[in-house]
């Protein structure tokens, strides 16, 4: 099963799109740049082009990661990748993947769907890793939960999009 990848290059722009909303001073900015000890001259120095670049490259890597969390029937294949039988159409095991996509293959394919397991990925994944990082830097609970919320929202989305479309 191939990833769609111009449903996935298109879901990469779900982090910049939100982080605009997200992130903007009428939304949670000016309480985010309070609680991450951020200033407008900071800001200011900042070489977007390169943030903005690498946001979508990470972006392209997080949306790979949540194309197996929201579409099941890709682990089917996983299951058997490498197998030599895969090359030959006529293998039983390649008859009985065909068989099995179109009896199954648009299961649980819904933006609800999808959205459901980007929010346990945000909440599991996410979560916990802003709040580690946060411990450390010694942020406090308004910084964990502006950013989580921001990639349980982003994950969420990218997971609806993702499993609807891809």
């Amino acid at each position: 099963m191939e990833p769609n990848f111009l449903v996935l290059g298109l879901s990469t722009l779900i982090p910049l799109f939100i982080g605009f909303i997200w992130y903007h001073p009428k939304v949670f900015g000016n309480a985010w740049m309070k609680a991450a000890d951020m200033t407008e001259d900071k800001i200011k120095g900042a070489n977007m082009a390169v943030i903005f670049g690498l946001t979508l490259v990470l972006g392209l890597f997080l949306a790979m990661s949540i194309n197996f969390m929201v579409i099941h029937q890709a682990h089917i294949f996983s299951a058997v990748m490498g197998d030599p039988a895969l090359e030959d159409p006529n293998s039983a095991l390649s008859l009985m993947l065909k068989d099995f996509m179109e009896l199954y293959g648009n299961n649980f394919r819904s933006f609800k769907h999808g959205a459901l397991h980007g929010c346990i990925g945000g909440v599991t994944v996410a979560l916990p890793i802003v709040a580690i990082n946060a411990l450390f830097e010694r942020k406090g609970a308004t910084y964990i939960g502006i950013n989580a919320g921001y990639w349980i929202t982003v994950m969420t989305l990218m997971g609806g999009v993702i499993c609807a479309y891809g």
